[in-house]
């Protein structure tokens, strides 16, 4: 979830590759096909996925930083998109059962959706402006 427009990307993690290694190897890939303006760096949590932080910074020459152990409001933006990913997958489903092409689908109808934190513009909408402005 990009910060300024709260445009999301959703990776898709084939069954087996959810060790940290995949994982950013699927995400290095990801951030590879984004304008540079959006790869100044990237904020975790304290997730096992990101032990691989280091070789992740290498590939895509983008810093990693991470929040303090049990503080959500570090990251605000991100637990709120995460509430409403759970509109659609529930806490304690298995993820690995949806396609790349529904993750995407998810992924265009929550950038479609206006917020109020955007002055109800949706993410797409805010993202294809500064885009534009650029």
């Amino acid at each position: 979830m990009e910060r300024s427009t709260r445009y999301l990307m959703l990776l898709h993690l084939p069954n087996g590759a959810h060790k940290a290694e995949h994982f950013h190897q699927v995400l290095a890939r990801t951030i590879q096909t984004l304008p540079s303006q959006f790869k100044r760096s990237l904020t975790w949590d304290q997730g096992t996925e990101m032990a691989g932080h280091g070789a992740f910074t290498m590939a895509t020459d983008m810093p990693v930083y991470f929040c303090d152990p049990a503080s959500p409001w570090q990251r605000g933006s991100n637990e709120n998109t995460n509430g409403l990913l759970r509109q659609y997958f529930p806490k304690g489903s298995d993820l690995s059962s949806h396609s790349l092409e529904h993750l995407a689908a998810v992924a265009a109808e929550l950038n479609g959706r206006p917020r109020k934190t955007l002055g109800w513009e949706a993410p797409a909408e805010r993202l294809a402006k500064l885009l534009a402005a650029s």
